[in-house]
């Protein structure tokens, strides 16, 4: 972790979350603990915080996109604490691939924000009730898993593809290779009328909370004005954990950054050392490997 430090250079001391021991542990697993690879990934995630500014996005922001329950973040969690981000991608989506991008970004800032005391880690559950071949937009799937796997490394504990119908399988060979190793072993296929696959849904959630689309007993589904509410509410704590400084998700506003109406954002001078420090980083100091071993006594 302190090579990684070394790497990212004077920026350190702008970002202390985000380059906390908890998130460059993140970055180090993503990379298989190469101190160089994982201190790049760091810097480019940083970059992006900076350029698209993702915890300043608002509910009113993308309100219209969620009206349909393509996506939201449901109201329980897993056994162990992970929020829950429920996807359906049967749903048609009319909006361009930027405005998903950001929808699904600002899903994600708010998934974080929800999670439980000791816990990094969402599950995604996938309903494919609705889905065909007509669904499928590789340019969407690409862009969604570069996003989540370079700005968000290991946030995804399990994806549960609920009920694929037979047709998906070819599409899952379309989509692996945009797949990092780690992130497809992260996925599992659930089946109702499979007694074994069903047992996932039993081990991992209450079913009594559970929607019922799912296998669960709720049978209360997606209402756009409750879950607006609960939304607007998020985007309050959000706004307290900006103000603060005291969250992974924001920089200490420090020589460097600007707080304006827009929220926070860099200076040149801050993102150009991000940058050139790729270029010296060479001559600083010599590529280590990190012993696994160590850094998982850490963790």
């Amino acid at each position: 972790m302190n090579e990684v430090r070394k790497f990212i250079g004077p920026a350190l001391n702008k970002f202390p979350a985000m380059c906390s021991d908890a998130s460059i542990l993140r970055f180090l697993r993503a990379r298989n603990w190469h101190t160089k690879r994982s201190a790049k990934m760091l810097k480019e995630a940083l970059i992006w915080r900076l350029e698209n500014k993702p915890n300043m996005i608002r509910w009113d922001d993308i309100a219209q996109q969620a009206e349909p329950g393509k996506v939201y973040k449901a109201n329980y969690f897993d056994k162990y604490g992970r929020t829950v981000l429920v996807m359906k991608p049967g749903i048609p989506n009319p909006y361009s691939v930027e405005m998903q991008m950001r929808y699904l970004v600002y899903c994600m800032e708010s998934s974080i924000l929800d999670l439980k005391s000791g816990q990094e880690q969402l599950v995604w559950l996938i309903d494919f009730e609705g889905w065909n071949m007509s669904s499928i937009s590789v340019k969407v799937t690409r862009e969604t898993a570069r996003i989540l796997q370079d700005c968000y490394p290991e946030r995804l504990g399990l994806a549960i593809l609920y009920n694929p119908p037979k047709v998906f399988e070819s599409f899952w060979i379309l989509v692996k290779p945009f797949l990092e190793k780690r992130t497809y072993k992260k996925v599992k296929f659930v089946y109702p009328n499979d007694v074994d696959t069903q047992k996932v849904m039993e081990d991992l959630f209450d079913m009594d909370k559970l929607e019922s689309c799912f296998g669960g007993k709720c049978t209360q589904g997606f209402d756009y004005v409750t879950y607006s509410n609960r939304m607007r509410e998020g985007d309050k704590m959000m706004t307290d954990f900006v103000i603060s400084g005291d969250q992974y998700l924001t920089p200490t506003l420090d020589n460097g950054f600007e707080l304006s109406e827009d929220g926070i954002s860099s200076t040149d001078e801050t993102t150009s050392n991000l940058e050139s420090s790729d270029e010296t980083e060479d001559s600083q100091m010599n590529y280590n490997h990190v012993d696994p071993k160590q850094i998982k006594q850490s963790d």
